[in-house]
C-alpha cells in the first residue's frame, strides 16, 4: 500500500455532470523521492521512505542521510509500510513520484492531524449537556460532582474531563478521488480530511 504526502490547501465545492455539488478537500500532493528502501535483513521491518518539500537548512546527520539517496534535504519524511517485500523492487532510491500514481474515482485514506484547541471544558471537549441556564445557577458550564460517594470513593477510570482538545493523529478512510491535476500537483478529495489549511497529510491508496 503506497501514497503520497502532501498539504492540505483548502475546501471548495465541484459540480458533477448532473449539477450536484460535490464538496472537496484540495491537497497538493508530491512530488516526492524515494529516500530510503527498508528491508526485513537489515532494518527488521519492510517499508519505503518518502521524503518531501525542500529544506534550506539541515544538521549534518540530516544531510548525510539524504546525501547517500543523492538528494537535497526535504521537510517532511514519513515510512509506508509494506506487507510485501516484492513491492520495493518497483521503486528505486532518488525515484521521482507524483499525483499522478493515484487514479479518479480511487478510493484512499488520509491521515493527518486534527485542529489544536488547547485547553477546552468539558462540554466543547465531549458534548456534556451542561448546568442549569437560568439566573441564579452557579455552575453553567462547569464540572459539578465527579463520581460515586462512599464507594468506590474516587471517580471512575476513564472519566471524561476538561483538557487538552484536538491535535491527535487521525485516519479518515473511504474517501474518493474527484479530480487530479498532475501539472499543479493537486488533488481533489471528496469531503473533509483533517487538520487546518497547510497541514501535514499522508496519502494511502486504498488496499
Amino acid at each position: 500500500m503506497i501514497g503520497l504526502l502532501g498539504r492540505k490547501v483548502k475546501m471548495t465545492q465541484l459540480y458533477d455532470e448532473k449539477g450536484k455539488v460535490i464538496p472537496v478537500t484540495i491537497v497538493r500532493a508530491g512530488p516526492c523521492y524515494v529516500v530510503q528502501k527498508k528491508t526485513p535483513d537489515v532494518d527488521g521491518y519492510c517499508a519505503l521512505q518518502l521524503g518531501f518539500e525542500p529544506k534550506k537548512k539541515a544538521n549534518k546527520p540530516e544531510t548525510g542521510h539524504f546525501k547517500k539517496a543523492g538528494l537535497s534535504p526535504m521537510r517532511v519524511l514519513r515510512e509506508f509500510r509494506l506487507k510485501d517485500q516484492t513491492v520495493l523492487a518497483n521503486y528505486e532510491v532518488g525515484q521521482e513520484l507524483k499525483v499522478d500514481i493515484f487514479t479518479v474515482g480511487e478510493k484512499v485514506s488520509v491521515t493527518g492531524y486534527t485542529k489544536g484547541r488547547g485547553f477546552a471544558g468539558g462540554m466543547k471537549r465531549w458534548g456534556w449537556s451542561g448546568g442549569p441556564a437560568s439566573h441564579g445557577s452557579m455552575s453553567h458550564r462547569r464540572i459539578g460532582s465527579l463520581g460515586p460517594g462512599s464507594s468506590p470513593g474516587h471517580p471512575w477510570k476513564g472519566r471524561t474531563l476538561p483538557g487538552h482538545y484536538g491535535m491527535e493523529r487521525v485516519t479518515i478512510k473511504n474517501l474518493e478521488v474527484v479530480k487530479i491535476e498532475p501539472e499543479q500537483n493537486l488533488i481533489y478529495i471528496k469531503g473533509a480530511v483533517p487538520g487546518s489549511s497547510y497541514t501535514p497529510l499522508i496519502i494511502r491508496k486504498q488496499a
